[in-house]
């Protein structure tokens, strides 16, 4: 059985010294795509478009530092706490979508106290952002031959020859296409239900579709912790609370009348 062999150059463009990788390229690609998404909607509620700037970079600075905190702490501890100024290597990869999303979350309570509208309204709408910004990141790693499944003999398995020549899961694109369903169903019941005017439905919905995605695909991937881990992996130990919180905020939403 032949399988699809993977092994791009992570560097798109070497010029002078200065090199453009794939995933800087679709990282940037996803932000843009999670920002035009959220202008969309600005638009037709008639919201500030302006403040969105402010909203992009509260969102970038909290998603790169709290992945990459929570990337330290969860899945290297030994090695980053004998070794603090490695937290700082961003470059030498390393990021944490779990703590990634808590970062935007403190991001939008910051921008929220700013621009007065509700906190809840505010997570909906910049749940369906995420899903698509998601999308994107997931295909990077792709791209960046990262984020590996296990070993399979199935036909749709892939062999990523940067790592080494088994044929695996490809985990990522698994996860990239769950949450490009994911956005094309909360995009679609904001566009035509009424949803949206029961505040954190969207968002409670974004969690458990997402995590219960994650959770299932956490069992085909190589672990990515520097520990011997239990029944379940770190990433859906992380995965829980998310879940947990996301069930919560559907029956609060669904409990009391429309707004």
């Amino acid at each position: 059985m032949e399988h699809l062999v993977w092994g791009p150059d992570p560097v798109l463009i070497s010029f002078m010294g200065v090199k453009i990788h794939w995933y800087g390229v679709l990282f940037a690609v996803a932000i843009t795509a999670g920002f035009q998404v959220m202008k969309r909607m600005y638009i037709k509620e008639n919201l500030d478009i302006e403040s969105l700037d402010n909203l992009l970079i509260y969102c970038v600075v909290g998603i790169i530092v709290g992945a990459r905190l929570a990337h330290c702490m969860f899945y290297d501890p030994t090695y980053y706490f004998a070794h603090p100024l490695k937290i700082l290597a961003i470059w030498e990869g390393g990021l944490a979508s779990h703590g990634g999303g808590l970062g935007a979350i403190l991001a939008l309570y910051y921008y929220q106290r700013k621009v007065k509208l509700p906190f809840l309204f505010l997570l909906d709408r910049l749940a369906i952002a995420t899903a698509i910004f998601g999308f994107f990141v997931r295909m990077a790693n792709f791209a960046n031959s990262e984020i590996l499944g296990d070993p399979t003999t199935q036909a749709w398995g892939i062999i990523f020859a940067r790592v080494d020549m088994l044929p695996r899961h490809p985990a990522q694109l698994y996860e990239a296409f769950a949450y490009l369903a994911i956005f094309i169903g909360l995009y679609a019941l904001y566009q035509y239900t009424q949803i949206k005017q029961r505040h954190g439905a969207i968002f409670g919905l974004f969690l458990v579709s997402v995590f219960s995605a994650r959770i299932a695909i956490e069992s085909i991937k190589v672990s990515q912790a520097a520990y011997s881990e239990t029944v379940l992996s770190a990433g859906q130990l992380l995965s829980l609370p998310f879940l947990a919180v996301g069930l919560v905020l559907l029956f609060l939403a669904y409990r009391k009348p429309r707004v």
